[in-house]
């Protein structure tokens, strides 16, 4: 009969014998552990001489080292229990462990005894590309947070922003107390950002090509009335046709030679045969301020003459949105109380035909910034009827303004009934020796004389004079010689030779490229047989052409080089380095500018804009405005159907790319074979336009 069962040895029976059983046992135990102590030395379970044996000890021997006889487990450390070998297991894996970690910090400190100047710049390149991740995670982080309708696809804005250009808003300026000619400058940072895109009008059309559309564009791109086509009572305003759809500038007709026989007379006055003479006097680049409609700047084009025109801002009828429209270089720029956003000593020429400036007023001021502007040698030509004046009042102001042109240097060469040429002075000895009964404007200190500044109030003294670009424009080279500066004239930019060679042969593989990829996207739908090629887009495809990150002008450069029938706006960046002076000494237009804030031009205005290391330049800088809205902004200027070309590093195209879609841009990221840190991210903007109701 079975005995009970006793706690603790559960499942276990004990037979009737069981006390001398136990006596038995605890004797064996007794001679077991005697032999245990003194094998101690060579069979602990803690010698780690043969560890191997440890984990794979005999299990056969279970009832020895394994559970006893009566159903008790042995001592927690002898040797071949499932616990012993799990407790050992791991002691061995913290071993190595502690071994691997020690091998591993021996050889990095060897490695970076001996790491080579080669390696380091590896890591180091390494490090900036984690960096720019970093960067372009951070400010995907910022586009989420900036605001909650972010993360959505944008919408389209109301009607009334169809011809919306930022910070200037005239009305806006006069409630706020602006008066005498500074309520039409631009005034930014007053007014919240339109997080929507804008639509063209409803009866919107994609412009003529060049040079079709120079001469015939179409009424319903831009804001004007017929009756304000009709009154247009100046020179270069009134070559112009008015039909049902179309307006019509037809400066080079026989009908309407005005502009032709006006350039003329300008030539003989400097002393020239006629106006193809220009570029021979050192006459590359022109500043025609309040320039109509840019009839005066489209003759000269045939002459390779670029003229830059600027007028204020105008809600309806405006001059630079017409002159934008026919593919000539314009942006809203206000003579009245700041400087203008170009360098010192930039244009060969300023043009003010009946411009509505009153030189006479505010003591010249505005005569001292023309004088900023104009190059050494460089003439500036003025038409109003006040030259011409009958009236005491009006022949007062003449000489007020002729005494004082003097007391900048300028010397009148000549006077023909309306209009007057003055010609700025080479040499700077003149300021020292005038000797006029009226206190002469004085000349700015070194540390005043900004080279290129931004918006900055209006000065009262002469300024350039200390420049190291002051070389009169009979010293330089004509163009297109001008575009290639030579050894001495690279020293002034902080330039040398080879890295200015291999920037223009950098560029002229890009534009080849850029024109190669265009070519199959643009005629993707041109019909084929197969085997044949997409045709070569065609020089004209492209017109008005903005550089956001312009750097020297290669991008402006390559692009006449390989015959493209386009002009640039050469911006720079107030972020990164000004190399404006030296795009504008090359004979290109351009400007500076900060990209936080809305460029000084037109809805609808460029058909590409390129941004070529813009976003790594942007992001390295404390930004105060995210990458969408500088996207939308872009989207602001582009015509439909225009394109975006980004090159940029591989992290923040990839941001760029999911912002396209917000902006419902046909986007494409292509790989550049000779960079692979580089991508192109081309996009184009598609054609929507308001429906009627």
């Amino acid at each position: 009969m079975s005995g009970p069962l006793y706690r603790g040895v559960s499942g276990i029976r004990i037979p009737d014998n069981s006390m001398d059983s136990w006596d038995s046992q605890s004797k064996d135990k007794t001679e077991k552990d005697g032999l245990d102590r003194r094998g101690s030395s060579d069979q602990s379970p803690l010698h780690l001489s043969s560890p191997f044996r440890l984990l794979f000890a005999d299990n056969s021997s279970h009832s020895k080292f394994g559970v006893t006889e009566n159903g008790f487990s042995p001592d927690p450390f002898i040797l071949g229990t499932p616990r012993s070998r799990h407790k050992l297991i791991l002691l061995f894996m913290k071993f190595s462990i502690v071994l691997i970690v020690i091998l591993a910090l021996a050889g990095s400190f060897w490695w970076t005894v001996s790491i080579s100047t080669t390696s380091r710049g590896q890591i180091y390149h390494g490090y900036r590309r984690l960096q720019e991740k970093l960067v372009s995670d951070l400010l995907d982080i910022g586009e989420i947070s900036y605001a909650p309708s972010r993360l959505k696809e944008l919408e389209f804005c109301s009607q009334e922003f169809e011809n919306y250009v930022p910070c200037f808003n005239v009305s806006d300026n006069l409630a706020q107390g602006y008066s005498d000619g500074s309520e039409f400058d631009r005034q930014c940072g007053r007014e919240l950002r339109q997080d929507c895109l804008l639509l063209s009008p409803m009866n919107y059309k994609i412009p003529l090509r060049w040079p079709t559309g120079r001469d015939v564009i179409w009424i319903s791109n831009v804001k004007i009335t017929a009756q304000e086509v009709l009154s247009s009572g100046s020179l270069t305003k009134r070559m112009m046709m008015l039909d049902e759809e179309q307006i019509s500038f037809r400066s080079a007709s026989l009908m309407f030679d005005g502009v032709e026989d006006y350039s003329h007379q300008i030539a003989e006055m400097i002393g020239l045969r006629n106006e193809s003479n220009f570029i021979q006097a050192g006459i590359r680049t022109i500043l025609d301020i309040g320039c109509g409609y840019g009839s005066f700047g489209a003759h000269l084009f045939h002459s390779q003459l670029l003229t830059m025109c600027i007028a204020n801002y105008e809600p309806s009828g405006s001059q630079v949105q017409l002159t934008l429209e026919r593919g000539l270089p314009a942006m809203v720029a206000s003579f009245a109380t700041k400087q203008l956003p170009y360098a010192s000593l930039s244009f060969d020429m300023l043009h003010c035909a009946r411009c509505g400036i009153d030189w006479d007023q505010k003591d010249g001021i505005l005569l001292i910034e023309a004088d900023r502007l104009l190059k050494p040698g460089g003439y500036f030509v003025w038409t109003s009827p006040l030259t011409n004046a009958r009236n005491k009042d009006s022949q007062k102001r003449w000489k007020l303004i002729h005494d004082f042109a003097e007391n900048l240097c300028w010397d009148m060469l000549s006077q023909q009934d309306e209009t007057v040429v003055w010609k700025k002075i080479s040499k700077r000895k003149c300021y020292s020796s005038r000797k006029n009964s009226s206190p002469p404007p004085p000349l700015c200190s070194r540390g005043y004389d900004v080279e290129s500044p931004y918006y900055r109030e209006l000065q009262n003294c002469i300024g350039g004079t200390h420049s190291s670009r002051w070389i009169s424009i009979e010293e330089r080279a004509t163009w297109p010689s001008r575009d290639y500066p030579n050894k001495n004239e690279l020293e002034i930019y902080g330039l040398q030779p080879d890295e200015f060679a291999e920037d223009a042969e950098s560029w002229k593989a890009a534009v080849q490229n850029y024109w190669s990829l265009l070519s199959p996207l643009i005629f993707s739908d041109h019909p084929k047989r197969p085997g044949d090629e997409d045709p070569p887009p065609p020089f004209n495809m492209l017109r008005n052409v903005l550089d956001m990150n312009a750097h020297f002008g290669g991008f402006n450069s390559a692009l006449l080089q390989s015959k493209k029938s386009v002009w640039v706006m050469n911006v720079v960046p107030t972020s990164g380095l000004n190399y404006l002076p030296m795009i504008q000494d090359r004979g290109y237009v351009g400007v500076l500018h900060d990209w936080c804030e809305a460029f000084p031009t037109y809805p609808r205005t460029y058909d590409l804009v390129h941004a070529a290391g813009f976003l790594s330049l942007q992001t390295s800088q404390q930004y105060r405005c995210t990458m969408l809205d500088i996207f939308i902004e872009i989207d602001r200027l582009l015509r439909p159907e225009g394109w975006i070309i980004i090159r940029d590093t591989v992290p923040l195209i990839e941001s760029a790319r999911t912002l396209t879609t917000r902006l419902k841009w046909d986007a494409r990221v292509i790989e550049i074979e000779s960079d692979s840190d580089q991508r192109l991210l081309i996009c184009q903007k598609p054609f929507f336009k308001r429906q009627a109701n």
